[in-house]
């Protein structure tokens, strides 16, 4: 589960808001920040909790949280302890999830019956679909080959989040999600597939960077080669 947002709203109570408990004006305080570095103080503190909120996708009431900002601020007393503050957002982000894994799943599910009709489709064993676009003739790989790739990664909605561009890359299948050894072993080298790879058999239920929970990888993959132990080595060496 990712928590970026209660990570640092948390973070930020406890340590910034609890020194200021007991007090109850702020003013009374001597400023010692002129008015632009107060300024950017705040900017950087809402740039950290707007992007928190989005990743996350959170949007709260913020008449309430800037009370609850001013509250903790000023020492007033508040609605509820710190404690049950943590579980508050804690309920309440596990419901946001809940509904955005929800929306994902069924996506996904959508997404992968509408593919399995298109002409050319073929499915795995495990749910995986494959598209031909090229059929080489060279030797598969087994799932502890290494390979050499070219390939370009994206999201159902064409989101492009990973990709070796004009230079293939070498890796161990062995290494790799499941999608991707079960969808090299189909290939023959020379070969070039579309590969609709499941959540099941890619990151699952978990955010993984770019890459939401429950998202089916969409991977054009061109398979130049399978590579000895001692070429993929020599490509650390080599990096010095």
């Amino acid at each position: 589960m990712k928590n970026t947002f209660i990570i640092i709203f948390v973070i930020f109570t406890v340590t910034f808001f609890g020194g200021c408990k007991g007090k109850t004006d702020s003013s009374q305080d001597k400023v010692n920040f002129d008015k632009d570095a107060s300024y950017a103080l705040g900017l950087n503190i809402g740039s950290s909790l707007k992007d928190g909120m989005k990743n996350d996708h959170i949007t709260p009431d913020f008449n309430e949280l800037l009370k609850g900002l001013k509250d903790g601020l000023f020492g007033k007393e508040p609605r509820f302890s710190l404690d049950e503050a943590r579980d508050k957002i804690e309920t309440a982000f596990n419901t946001v999830t809940q509904g955005k894994n929800e929306k994902a799943m069924q996506n996904e599910i959508d997404f992968l019956a509408d593919n399995a009709k298109k002409p050319g489709i073929q499915i795995t064993q495990s749910g995986m679909q494959y598209e031909v676009l090229v059929q080489g003739n060279g030797p598969k790989p087994s799932k502890d080959s290494i390979v050499k790739v070219n390939y370009e990664g994206k999201l159902i909605d064409g989101t492009v989040f990973d990709g070796t561009g004009e230079e293939p890359v070498i890796f161990p299948l062995n290494e790799v999600i499941t999608g991707w050894s079960e969808g090299l072993q189909l290939m023959n080298a020379g070969s070039k597939y579309i590969l609709y790879i499941p959540s099941e058999i890619g990151y699952g239920s978990q955010d993984y960077g770019p890459i939401p929970a429950y998202s089916t990888l969409i991977f054009t993959v061109e398979f130049i080669s399978i590579v000895s132990r001692e070429e993929y080595e020599a490509q650390f060496n080599n990096s010095y």
